[in-house]
């Protein structure tokens, strides 16, 4: 049996997250998850909470709590969200796990034993009346090349000039707006990536099967200007986890962290480590370690396009210098923005759809379908709620929906709650086999390739194909003198359902699974669609399911693009 490990980009924990983080890494890994599982393959899908960084101390500050009781509650928040969106993650781990604790202690210490950690002295930005060294992005002031008065230390979104901290007029601490500000000496570990440059370089360069969105983004900061980088590894927090060289203590760094950045990619690794404690699973090492069973593992990681860098390049540089035998990545899907009618949706400034206000209004199919069939792969893509509306009655209501009530409600009324007896098939439906067949071909070419939209087009032309089936057969119209000829018809529409509802679970498991209950059925992959269409035998009972999908109205439309256009508070 085929093996696949498969990760989706970790949502950081200061907040509940918006329908642009939701189709950029987690939901088109579940899609994937969940259709390598139908097709039979063992998956291990695995996703976390990012817990540490100056962000989760803020947003606990700003909430009143300490914050490794912030970070818990919202990790509660976000998988009752994953729950909600059906999310299937094997496990949904955290960041600050005591697993995360010693693997990230013990990548530390493998690459200093390496010789790929240097030591760096560095002037930093420090707040008295805050206590604290301040990252570069929690300093603003006036922009000396635009004269925007809310730059950043890190980068003026106004001109987007590049700038350091010192760079600023009038700079203040963007968390108490003191501007008692002054710069000390700190030191810092920084992990020589510049070492392992043409190690990741020929990697990169063997995996010619990658979107070019992430390839051109990896080779970007690996070849720009002064080529890759080497990049600190530990940061001036409380919050984190301490700096250690494996389990011993690491002379100078006492009071410090890892960044974020590094901690969180090897939370991937953990993350299967806390499957097993959690009793879910048995060997996480055969899914992660070449030396103990993972070389037959595909592993797959699913993100946006601006966690590229870090997933193309610190975290392989991680594993490899390590020198021990951990499985890479294979496969990157990554993906541009969602926009959000007109602009960008927003965590910080709380603008756009968040998860739990979308599972407020419609059921999480609705969203499901929507998202992965606007999934942005190729290019940015945009949500607007005429898209919205638009889409989903025509694709869920007009075309599957109407299709399941039409075929169900019509048997009911002419030969009751069983499949028909009678009739055979003929050239239509030998011809609608062999369309379905094509199709099903296509469908499954597009999902191994992990192309969504094309994915998501096929899927949709099946259903079509039932429908215009249904409208050229017209069983309702052969009834009236050849009910054994309607029969036929019936019969082979009712089997449609159970094909439809195995066929889409990976995009709309709800609907699906009422599909296949209302049927008196099971999902079972189709291999041969003239085979899976004798399903549901004659004299098989079913029921008519309450409507699939009910259309979006007008005013409900306007309702939420009025709810919805201003910013969360």
């Amino acid at each position: 049996m085929a093996r696949t490990l498969i990760t989706s980009a970790i949502p950081y924990i200061n907040g509940i997250k918006h329908l642009g983080n939701l189709i950029g890494s987690q939901l088109p890994a579940d899609l994937y998850a969940r259709y390598l599982r139908a097709r039979g393959q063992e998956v291990l899908f695995l996703c976390a909470t990012d817990e540490h960084g100056t962000p989760a101390e803020l947003a606990a500050a700003k909430a009143g709590k300490p914050v490794a009781e912030y970070c818990a509650e919202m990790w509660e928040v976000q998988a009752a969200l994953a729950e909600g969106f059906r999310l299937s993650f094997d496990h949904f781990g955290r960041s600050s796990s005591p697993q995360n604790h010693r693997l990230t202690q013990h990548f530390a210490g493998r690459l200093a034993e390496a010789g790929l950690i240097e030591e760096v002295s560095e002037k930093q930005v420090y707040s008295n009346a805050d206590g604290r060294f301040l990252p570069d992005r929690y300093i603003e002031g006036t922009c000396p090349n635009c004269g925007y008065d809310k730059a950043r230390g890190d980068q003026c979104e106004n001109c987007t000039k590049q700038l350091d901290p010192t760079d600023l007029i009038d700079p203040h601490s963007a968390i108490s707006g003191s501007t008692d500000l002054e710069v000390r000496e700190t030191k810092h570990l920084y992990l020589r990536q510049s070492a392992l440059r043409d190690q990741l370089g020929d990697w990169i360069d063997s995996k010619s099967d990658w979107p070019i969105l992430t390839t051109s983004i990896a080779k970007k900061w690996l070849t720009d200007g002064d080529g890759l980088q080497d990049r600190g590894i530990t940061r001036d927090l409380d919050w984190g986890i301490p700096v250690k060289r494996g389990d011993a203590d690491w002379p100078g760094m006492e009071g410090k962290v890892f960044y974020v950045w590094f901690d969180a990619p090897i939370e991937y690794i953990a993350c299967a480590g806390e499957w097993v404690d959690a009793g879910k699973g048995t060997d996480w090492e055969c899914w992660w370690r070449t030396d103990k069973g993972a070389d037959d593992v595909r592993y797959v990681q699913f993100m946006g396009k601006d966690n590229v860098p870090f997933h193309t390049l610190s975290f392989p540089a991680t594993i490899i210098g390590s020198g021990e035998p951990w499985k890479l990545v294979d496969y990157i899907k990554s993906f541009n923005y969602l926009n959000y009618d007109g602009g960008q949706f927003s965590t910080s400034q709380g603008r756009g759809v968040f998860m739990d206000q979308a599972l407020e209004i419609l059921p999480p199919d609705y969203w499901r379908w929507w998202l992965l069939s606007h999934a942005p792969e190729t290019s940015d893509s945009e949500f607007t709620w005429e898209a919205f509306q638009q889409d989903v009655n025509k694709d869920l209501a007009d075309v599957l929906g109407n299709f399941v009530s039409r075929v169900t409600k019509f048997c009911r009324s002419k030969f009751g709650e069983t499949v028909p007896e009678g009739g055979s098939y003929g050239p239509q439906e030998e011809a609608l086999i062999a369309d379905l067949q094509a199709r099903l071909t296509a469908y499954q070419a597009h999902m191994d390739a992990i192309d969504i939209r094309k994915a998501t087009a096929e899927l949709r032309a099946i259903w079509v194909l039932g429908n215009e089936y249904l409208q050229s057969a017209a069983p309702w119209t052969a009834f009236k003198t050849e009910p054994e000829r309607a029969a036929a018809i019936t019969r082979l529409a009712l089997n449609l359902i159970p094909l439809y509802a195995t066929l889409s679970a990976p995009f709309i498991p709800d609907a699906a699974a009422r599909m296949l209950e209302a049927m008196g059925a099971a999902a079972a992959w189709p291999e041969e669609t003239g085979a899976a269409l004798t399903t549901l035998p004659a004299g098989h009972a079913f029921t008519v399911p309450e409507v699939l999908f009910s259309k979006i109205t007008d005013e409900a439309r306007e309702d939420w693009q009025t709810r919805f256009a201003g910013v969360r508070t």
